[in-house]
């Protein structure tokens, strides 16, 4: 039943009570109605029967600054074959075309088609090419590949389950006295923001290979979850040739996929770049306010700490999380990865 159906069928069933009860104050009262309003349905009723009880909208659209059926066929066109435009390139394209519309009217069509972002029309050309199987123009396939591209600068990697893909890279932690620089190995599970560190004196290939051979490795080992793809920044610990460098040989080894970021596009690697920010403001700005250390070890042992905290109580929002602690993210989806290996 529609709305206008359920309109129609209160105001007879008002009509009804009044005749019923012989009262039409107390219909009126029972059923929420004024006595203008029972009124003027009686009267309509009366005259047109039940079709005249239809509402009858009092805002009627002023057409006349509606713009033309063919304009705005033209801009959703465009939206399509050329998702990249902006409301300006477009307003000059149809312009070509000897169709006027300004960009505001352009901006406004976007909205009545939630079309306004580029994003948005992204979505509706891939929604078009699998319904109905169009062969992409080289303007289309530029935009989808550029925007698959800026996902992968701002963070958004694809991942499906654990181990899936890790993200390893060296974080500057500062200069301890009587200790030197130290630096601290990361390495975050894309899936479930499970977070390793181990904090070193160096950041040569050699730390960087005993930092996945020493906590990386044997963790995924003991849960049975196996490690396939690791992605990292372009630096020399992670870089070099492979007989002469630890970490690829170690890779090697362990039968490890690397995979490295876009060149001068650090942000590439940006779950590891966001830990670091969380582990910077919630542990070593506070750590280093509240205690002097003198050993790298003394900073390894709180770091641990800490680190439990991060993984098995802090909750995170992510794409994966939704909500729960990386630990409860990454045994919820240890299945998902056993059936992958299973078959």
């Amino acid at each position: 039943m529609t709305r206008e159906e359920k309109l129609i069928r209160n105001k007879l069933g008002l009509l009804e009570l009044a005749d019923y009860l012989g009262n039409v104050s107390q219909a009126c009262r029972t059923l929420g109605y004024s006595r203008d309003t029972f009124y003027r349905v009686k009267e309509a009723y009366e005259e047109g029967g039940s079709e005249a009880l239809r509402e009858i909208s009092r805002r009627k659209p002023n057409l006349k600054n509606r713009v033309d059926p063919i304009i705005e066929e033209s801009v959703l066109r465009i939206a399509i074959e050329n998702p990249a435009l902006g409301q300006v390139r477009v307003s000059n394209e149809l312009r070509k075309e000897g169709i006027i519309v300004s960009p505001g009217g352009v901006r406004t069509i976007w909205l009545r088609h939630s079309l306004e972002t580029m994003k948005q029309r992204l979505k509706a050309l891939e929604e078009k090419v699998a319904k109905d199987g169009i062969v992409l123009t080289e303007a289309q396939l530029i935009a989808l590949e550029n925007a698959q591209r800026e996902k992968e600068v701002s963070g958004e990697i694809e991942t499906e389950h654990p181990g899936y893909l890790g993200s390893q890279d060296t974080f500057y932690v500062g200069c301890l006295k009587g200790v030197g620089r130290i630096y601290q190995q990361t390495f975050v599970d894309t899936y479930s923001k499970y977070a390793i560190c181990k904090l070193y004196t160096t950041r040569h290939a050699i730390a960087a290979a005993d930092f996945l051979n020493d906590r990386v490795v044997p963790f995924f080992e003991k849960q049975e979850t196996p490690l396939h793809r690791i992605l990292t920044d372009r630096g020399t610990e992670y870089c070099g040739k492979l007989e002469t460098h630890e970490y690829q040989l170690l890779l090697a080894l362990t039968d490890i996929e690397h995979t490295k970021t876009k060149a001068r596009s650090p942000q590439t690697n940006g779950i590891c770049e966001r830990f670091h920010r969380t582990v910077l403001s919630e542990f070593y700005q506070i750590a280093f306010r509240k205690k002097v250390y003198s050993s790298i070890d003394e900073l390894q042992v709180d770091l641990d700490q800490w680190l439990v905290y991060y993984n098995h109580e802090r909750t995170h929002q992510g794409k994966m999380c939704c909500g729960r602690t990386p630990w409860e993210t990454f045994v919820d989806a240890k299945k998902i990865t056993q059936q992958k290996n299973v078959a």
